[in-house]
Formats: structure tokens, sequence, C-alpha cells
């Protein structure tokens, strides 16, 4: 739908005060110049943007002389969602609503995306992230939780391999494959699980729309969710899409493969999502098997599983976001709603904490060990080896391990650390006692550990 002249002149309006003092923080409803009413009610959600009253737009500028606009609404903790493609903050007004009851969330447009402002340069990942760092200087954030969704996750891993993940205390992942187009010499597995879907840019919009099974583009225009028919009508609506500028991205967005920061720069605690419409769910298999301290979500068709998941089924999506948030711990979560089944993979991994490969298993008859170990707080433990793989569920407290190279890795209550085999390493415990479930996949008369030389 096109914009009338007054909300153009409103929302221009606003960009120029922006202009002006840097920071604008103005109701949603005023910057956008109208309210607008949702075309299905829908109980605890907004019926009308009024509703919403706590929704707010605002703007800073870059560096390099752009207007962005971000969206806030709550308080509390701070959570940061990075849009897919041309989405922007109108996309995510029902999730906005619900997690901000509980949190300070906020949604940042990209440049060219929203109501940011369109130019011509700076259209790179790279860029983008830097946008990223200087909206968190911007707020005054130095501590948060980060949602990426689409091309938002690629930003958010253009991020940690600029600056690291210091400041990220956990990452929500949506439906994003590592690359978008194939690279040469790649086999047929390795395409797989990176989701090269394309061997050119060129044939990326036709993969898109016709690759086997329900395209992304048919998941996109079926509303068959009434929350997403919401949101989509306000986008479309308030926000409108600016395709040519938008487009800008996409080239450098589909080129980058992110294979090589997923494997080796990702620490922190982090959620996937994806689900069973989707093409993308075996590389999300793969990222959450070498990202240590993952959680994976697999939606099923009936919970709207596809590309647009947090959009169509925002009140499974916000109860999920919230449980990993505050609970911490790793698993695959994978709901089977026709049986009831829920099925959780507390680790699925190639390597140890500290990166390294674990290759195959000692030979000999098996006999592998479970234990439950103890250890008091502020214990330093020596150094040591194990000669087998080794997991360990933490149960209680907290521990931080080491190697000699210097690598480390912190652990919490709930989540499970795959130890190193062979590897010199020490641990020590925290303020209080920590206590560990520990699963030894070792054979007949093999120790469960040994000094380190």
């Amino acid at each position: 739908m096109p914009m009338t002249k007054a909300k153009l002149n409103t929302i221009a309006a606003a960009l120029l005060t922006a202009s002006a003092s840097n920071s604008l923080a103005a109701p949603a409803l005023n910057v956008l110049g109208k309210d607008f009413i949702f075309p299905n009610r829908i109980d605890g959600l907004p019926a009308k943007l009024s509703d919403f009253k706590d929704l707010q737009i605002n703007f800073f500028q870059t560096d390099d002389g752009v207007k962005l606009a971000y969206w806030e609404a709550g308080s509390g903790k701070p959570i940061i969602f990075v849009p897919a493609w041309s989405a922007n903050g109108a996309n995510y007004v029902n999730v906005l609503y619900l997690l901000s009851k509980h949190y300070h969330v906020y949604v940042l447009d990209e440049r060219n995306q929203g109501l940011s402002q369109k130019v011509d340069y700076g259209n790179r990942i790279d860029r983008y992230a830097m946008d990223l760092r200087e909206f968190n200087r911007h707020i005054g954030v130095k501590s948060a939780d980060y949602c990426g969704w689409s091309m938002g996750v690629s930003i958010l891993y253009g991020y940690i391999d600029l600056f690291g993940t210091e400041g990220i205390e956990k990452l929500i992942l949506i439906d994003e494959p590592p690359t978008i187009l194939s690279r040469p010499g790649m086999t047929p597995e390795e395409r797989l699980q990176s989701g090269a879907i394309a061997d050119s840019v060129q044939q990326v919009g036709e993969v898109m729309s016709g690759h086997t099974g329900v395209s992304l583009m048919e998941r996109y225009n079926a509303m068959d969710s009434l929350p997403y028919a919401n949101s989509e009508a306000f986008a479309r609506a308030m926000v409108p899409v600016d395709t040519d500028a938008v487009s800008r991205i996409m080239y450098d967005h589909a080129s980058i493969d992110w294979r090589d920061v997923i494997r080796t720069k990702i620490n922190v605690p982090t959620a996937i999502f994806t689900g069973e419409y989707s093409a993308n769910v075996p590389s999300q298999r793969w990222m959450h098997s070498v990202i240590p301290n993952s959680t994976l979500y697999v939606y099923s068709k009936a919970e709207q599983g596809d590309h647009f998941l947090a959009l169509k089924n925002p009140f499974q999506f916000a109860s999920d976001v919230q449980s990993f948030l505050e609970s911490g711990k790793s698993a695959s979560v994978s709901r089977q709603t026709d049986h009831g089944v829920e099925i959780q993979e507390l680790m699925r991994v190639e390597t140890s904490w500290n990166g390294v490969a674990y290759g195959a298993y000692p030979e000999g008859i098996a006999e592998p060990v479970v234990a439950k170990i103890t250890i008091p707080a502020h214990k330093e433990l020596t150094w040591h080896s194990h000669p087998m793989p080794s997991f360990a569920y933490v149960l209680s407290g907290e521990i931080m391990v080491e190697d000699k190279e210097g690598r480390r890795k912190h652990f919490t209550q709930g989540q499970v650390m795959p130890e190193t085999v062979n590897t010199a390493h020490r641990g020590i415990v925290g303020d209080q006692p920590a206590t560990f479930i520990v699963f030894y996949a070792g054979t007949k008369g093999m120790p469960l550990s040994q000094p380190a030389e």
C-alpha cells in the first residue's frame, strides 16, 4: 500500500528532528502519525497500535552520517533484535509486545530498511555490524542478549568476527544457513551442512521460490497465522519496503561463507531456531553440532515451523526465548505435537570445549563410566588429561576450564562440558561447590584421568 503524503511528511519531520538532536524518543503512534487497527483480534496481543502504549520509535546517527531507526519497549535486561533482509521493527510488533513484559526489547532497523535512512553506501555486512556496535554505544548497553533472524544472523556473525562475543550474554539465531552460495569443490554433504542453495547470486531468488518442497516465498505469502497476518498488515501499511534500497546489500549478504566463524568464534550459550517447513534444517543441525552449549529448536509444521516462525507463532517463540534466557541449558528441542513427545539433546558436538576435534573413540572392550563428582568451592584442580572422550553435565555451581594454550571456557548449571582428550587442562570452581554428572566413553581398564606431564 503506498504511503500518503501526510504520513511521509510525518516521518520526514521525525527524521529531521533526529538529524538536529541525534536522538529522538517518541511514542510509535506519534512517529507513524496515526493509529492502526489490526485486522484480527487476538487475546494477549494489541487490538490496535495505541494499545501498545510502551512502544517507542527512536533515531540515532552513525559515524558515517546515516540516520538509523530503532523500536523499543519494556524495561529490565536488554534483548536486541537484528531483523531479516527487508524487515524492520513493524514486523516484530507482536514479539515486542510479548517480550517487553519481561525485558527491555530493541529492534534495530538496518540502513535502507524500515524507517532508517536510504543510502547508496556502506552496504556491506561488516558495515552493518559496525552500525550495530554504534547502536550499542548510543543506547549505553555494555551487555545484552542478541537475536538475529535470517540476514540479521549474518550481521551478528560479522559482529562476532570483528569484535568477538564480549558483551553478548546469549545468542539467538533464527533460520539462517552458514552460506547461501556454494563454493568450488564442495561435496554434497558440505552443501547440505552449509545450507548452500545456489551457485550464483543470480540464482538465489529463483531457488528460493522453487526449491523442492514448500518454498520460502510460498510460506511468506501464506497468511495461515492470525498474529502474522496482523504484523504483516501493520508493516505493509505503515512501513512499506523500498525494494531498490534493500537490494543493495543482497550480493554481499549472499556471498559470504560464515562456517569458520560458527566453528571457532561462537562461545556463548546459543539458541538456534528452525522448522519443518524450512530447507535450512540440515544446516541448523550442523550449526548445533559445532557450537558448544547450543540449543536447537525445530518447530513442527503445526507450530508454523518455517522461516517466519517468530512472527507466525509469537506466543511459542516468546515463551521459548524466555525459557532459554532464564534456564541457560543446552538442548535440542524437537516437538512432535501429534504424539506429545519432546526430545532434548543436551549436547551434540564433534569437538571438545577448546575446539579440538574428537576423532575416533579408543579401541578395546567398551567400559563406559558414569560418575557424580562434587568439587569444593574455590578449588583449583591440578593439571590433568583424560584418555577418552568425556562429557560433564553441570548439576550445580560453576567452573572455569583452561588448557596450556591459554584457551578458557566457563560452564554453569544446566550446561554440558565436552571434555578434552589427551590435552593438559585444569578447572577452577567458583564461589559455591560444583557438582557434575560425568560420562566417560572409555575401554576396560582405562583410567578416567591422569596427571599432566
